[in-house]
């Protein structure tokens, strides 16, 4: 429905802007067109009055795509990318997406990379920074990367063993992902150009995104926040705000005199805000639960500094969903049977 309506907007851009070429053309093609009714003595007189009529249709024009052009990138920044890019005109700049995404070999793992890969191709201005948490960069990652059809970069470095989750161990026992968030930050302070602006944001492969929260966090000066659904055994955690619209407190259960009592998918980094404080990173000795605070304290952030979105954080546009580990019973006893699945075939 979505991509319906957009395309229904950018015919009806085109049709204005048909129209009121042909309309400018037949008007400006009437009776005086010709030579033979206009006296010798007035044609420069009239060829000066037709080309002032030329330049203001012109103005007019532009004045038209520029209205449309405006409207569709507030509405559908890709569906505005495609109608500048046709029409020869240059793309207001807005602040590129950082998102840094751990990732580990199971059987789920591509199946969680392809469902990111359909939301973030039709986010603007978005780089993704897959970090996978392993000694050496997989064929699976790279190839998959290789043909998603976005602007990447391929990282990885493997979690201690200090600190690695055990086979069958709790997921809440140790923190997840850190080391390949930090290596992430590394990258973008190292080789984004100083003048770039940008939006750093930790989007985990077992979540599910709502493209609007791609649009409201580009706004990030500081550090933007909103709810997160499923999570903490609740239906969603999120901010509360006091009556000045500020960030108070937390709708949690579990220990909510946390700094940042958020989940990771909850909050967004200005690019700016890394630069001032270059050396902030997450710190994967935290205990349970502070690991989104060990980042923001280091970051010199306060409550009252916080940036609330999401209809001021009543909206839930982000789901920690997690995929179900898939039960190979089947495929179990098809590999007693010396019959396993062709191996040939990537899941």
């Amino acid at each position: 429905m979505r991509r319906i309506l957009r395309n229904r907007i950018i015919f009806i851009a085109y049709f204005i802007v048909s129209t009121g070429s042909i309309i400018w053309l037949v008007s400006t093609c009437g009776p005086g067109c010709t030579t033979e009714h206009v006296g010798g003595d007035s044609m420069a007189d009239y060829y000066k009055h037709e080309l002032e009529r030329t330049r203001a249709n012109v103005r007019q024009t532009e004045k038209k795509i520029r209205t449309i052009t405006q409207t569709l990138n507030k509405q559908y920044a890709k569906a505005a990318d495609a109608v500048n890019e046709i029409l020869g005109i240059e793309s207001p700049q807005i602040p590129t997406i950082y998102a840094i995404t751990p990732t580990y070999t199971r059987p789920v793992q591509k199946a969680e990379l392809v469902r990111l890969t359909q939301t973030f191709l039709h986010v603007s201005n978005f780089h993704w920074i897959v970090v996978e948490d392993s000694e050496r960069k997989t064929q699976l990652v790279s190839r998959f990367l290789t043909n998603s059809g976005l602007p990447y970069t391929h990282l990885n470095v493997k979690t201690t063993d200090e600190y690695k989750l055990k086979e069958n161990e709790a997921s809440w026992r140790k923190p997840r992902g850190v080391d390949q968030r930090n290596i992430g930050v590394d990258w973008i302070l190292e080789n984004v150009p100083q003048a770039e602006e940008g939006v750093v944001y930790f989007a985990d492969d077992d979540n599910t995104y709502s493209l609007q929260i791609f649009d409201e966090m580009r706004t990030t000066q500081k550090v933007s926040v909103w709810p997160v659904g499923l999570v903490g055994g609740l239906r969603f955690e999120r901010p509360l705000l006091n009556d000045a619209g500020k960030v108070s407190s937390w709708y949690t259960v579990w220990e909510p005199n946390r700094p940042f009592a958020m989940d990771m998918a909850g909050f967004a980094v200005s690019l700016k805000l890394f630069r001032q404080q270059p050396h902030a990173r997450f710190d994967i000795t935290s205990r349970r639960g502070y690991v989104e605070s060990s980042l923001l304290v280091q970051l010199g952030i306060r409550k009252e500094d916080l940036e609330p979105l999401a209809e001021k954080c009543s909206k839930v546009l982000v789901w920690h969903t997690r995929t179900e580990k898939p039960k190979w019973k089947q495929e179990d006893k098809l590999i007693t049977l010396g019959k396993p699945s062709d191996p040939r075939i990537e899941v």
